[in-house]
């Protein structure tokens, strides 16, 4: 297997801090390897450095041409007025570079003033042959096929890049990286902003490709559908495991409960040859104070010969200790992670808010959402589902009020108290430290801000951070603290874990699985929605909405039983119309006719038939298997 890449003891300062020292890591062949690693940890810079984009200690062996390699980052420099089809090529790298050069050759070559210029001729030929080498115009057409597949149709082509949503600028950039078919991929969070379906099509996609891929991902089904192996990022080694999400995650507690073995073991033999040591030394002390004190010789050279003894074996345990303690297996010690537990308050009411026939529009002639019935009742845990652009977004500030219906009525419990999560993080007092964003509430202490700011993972002088100075992770954190202290009995959450990292996001989804209160969820992390979804509201892109009254399990099972339901039906259809063919060939009137054939005629008008019987009795009898298998 040929490795592409190697580091040898890499290593990044920032800011005169060491940021990861002494990473090695082969990337092989065909290999498709997903980073982990916690917020801030240098994932997006290591991959620039891996590129060559940025510079670090170590050495990296680059053993395929950097033009065959695709880098796909979290944020593009791509110009607002730039329209999305040349945005789209311009992600396929050297192939666009030739696209243009061609055009504005021949831009100058329909220059009359420019005349025959051999020269521009020449190198005309020459990008022309090297476009027709790298199937230029199978390229062109190849870029509006995958762009239509994402859902970025002919109408979106011509419209400037930053008209688009998030969801679309991603699947716009995607288009022109996948297209370009590298032989090394690199991807810097591939599925931020992505809807469910784009999502499937992208790891069908990835699944399939037979080059190389390094990803870095906080979706945890993304990573298990997708990778052949995980690495592990920590600030002093990359540790690579082989499979999914799910298997590093047993491999992982595998590790632990060996380490954890391993430890208490050791423990119990220290313990053992510590005692056993004192207990020579003790010995070694009173046989030679007992040598000294006889005054026959025979008797003293006993009490010494034993006390030799002794000493030699209390330095055999001593030796034995130290290759343990070299030997020795550290505990296992958590990471830190997100410790909060939700308090919310509790309402007697069965219903808590209810959609009356409530539609929306931010354009009178385009209709977002139409006639839209839903209840959110107490316990109820409702994910919101839906392509991008369908109106998920809007239907949470429509429950909670900060958007007004066009027709119909949302109602609301007097006593509801609506906390709610924006993945926009707007509304958070950016002008304040974290510190005084707690201290302006009633009764709270600097000792006690301290200690929940600890809780959400900030501490020591990060509490002197200004909000509006933090990461998007850390606004996560922020914002959920401000949900501990909301006193709500309804979480409206709209992708409230989309720039957490996967520890702290398995945190958030156990502290909500475990709140009280009912809760709405818009998220794209499938596993978050599988986990605390009891009800499912589907909205499709004529604004409608389906309701569907179980978790995520449930419908998939009853989409299973419908689709084999429909499955059944068919072929019963097809069985009925074979059976009908095979009697009326097999019936003495198909050959009504036949006299006034020619023998030649129906000689072959029976081997026709004959074949069509064969044909038929085949099909029925796979059919009759397929039925069987089924039942």
């Amino acid at each position: 297997m040929m490795t592409l890449v190697r580091l040898h003891e890499v290593s990044k300062e920032w800011n005169g801090q060491e940021l990861f020292a002494g990473l090695s890591l082969d990337i092989n062949e065909g290999e498709r390897l997903a980073i982990l690693g916690r917020n801030g940890c240098g994932k997006t810079t290591l991959l620039r450095i891996i590129l060559g984009e940025e510079q670090g200690g170590g050495r990296i062996d680059r053993h395929l041409p950097l033009h065959e390699w695709g880098f796909m980052r979290q944020r593009t420099d791509i110009t607002d007025d730039i329209q999305v089809l040349d945005a789209v090529r311009r992600e396929s790298g050297r192939i666009d570079e030739i696209k243009r050069a061609l055009e504005d050759m021949e831009h100058q070559l329909s220059n009359p003033d420019v005349g025959e210029d051999t020269s521009l001729l020449d190198q005309y030929a020459r990008s022309l042959e090297e476009y027709e080498q790298l199937n230029g115009y199978m390229w062109e057409t190849e870029v509006e096929k995958v762009l239509t597949r994402l859902g970025l149709t002919e109408e979106h082509w011509g419209r400037p890049y930053h008209s688009l949503s998030g969801g679309q600028k991603t699947k716009a950039r995607l288009a022109g990286l996948l297209v370009s078919t590298p032989r090394f991929l690199i991807l810097d969070e591939p599925t931020n902003h992505l809807d469910e379906e784009s999502m499937r099509w992208l790891e069908s996609w990835l699944s399939a490709y037979e080059g190389t891929v390094l990803f870095v991902s906080h979706d945890r089904t993304f990573i298990d559908q997708v990778a052949t192996g995980v690495i592990e990022f920590s600030a002093d080694q990359l540790t690579k495991y082989k499979g999914g999400y799910s298997d590093y995650k047993a491999h992982k507690e595998r590790e632990l409960r060996e380490q954890e073995a391993l430890y208490r073991k050791q423990q119990l033999e220290r313990k053992a040859l510590e005692e056993t040591i004192r207990n020579y030394q003790q010995w070694f002390h009173k046989a030679h104070n007992s040598a000294g004190g006889q005054e026959v010789k025979i008797t003293q050279s006993f009490y010494k010969a034993r006390a030799n003894k002794n000493i030699s074996r209390y330095h055999a345990k001593q030796k034995q200790l130290e290759r343990l303690e070299n030997e020795r297996v550290d505990k296992p010690r958590d990471a830190a992670r997100l410790n909060m537990e939700l308090q919310m308050s509790s309402l007697g009411a069965r219903q808590l808010l209810a959609l009356e026939g409530v539609s929306f529009s931010y354009m009178p002639e385009q209709p977002l959402l139409r006639d839209m019935r839903l209840a959110v009742e107490r316990g109820d845990r409702l994910a919101v589902r839906g392509a991008n652009g369908t109106g998920k977004s809007t239907l949470l500030k429509l429950m909670i009020g900060e958007l007004q219906p066009v027709q119909g009525l949302v109602s609301r419990h007097p006593q509801l108290r609506i906390g709610y999560f924006s993945q926009e993080l707007e509304g958070l007092p950016e002008h304040l430290t974290l510190l005084d964003s707690l201290l302006v509430l009633p009764s709270m202490t600097q000792s006690a801000a301290r200690t929940i700011l600890g809780c959400f993972l900030f501490s020591r002088e990060d509490v002197f951070k200004h909000i509006g100075d933090l990461s998007m992770g850390e606004k996560c954190r922020v914002a959920f603290l401000r949900l501990y202290f909301g006193g709500a009995n309804l979480l409206v959450l709209d992708e409230p874990t989309n720039y957490l990292d996967i520890d702290t996001q398995e945190v958030m989804e156990h502290v909500l699985q475990k709140a009280s209160g009912a809760l709405v969820v818009v998220s794209h992390d499938r596993m978050l929605v599988r986990t605390l979804a009891n009800r499912l509201c589907d909205l499709k892109p004529d604004g409608t909405a389906s309701l569907f009254e179980g978790g995520v399990a449930d419908w998939e099972q009853t989409v299973r039983l419908r689709d084999s339901a429909l499955d059944t039906r068919d072929s019963d259809d097809e069985r009925l119309r074979l059976e009908m063919r095979l009697s009326a060939l097999l019936s003495p009137v198909s050959a009504a006719g036949a006299d006034r054939l020619t023998g030649a005629e129906d000689e072959e008008r029976r081997k026709t038939e004959a074949t069509e019987i064969r044909m038929i009795q085949q099909r029925l009898k796979e059919l009759r298997n397929q039925g069987d298998s089924a039942n």
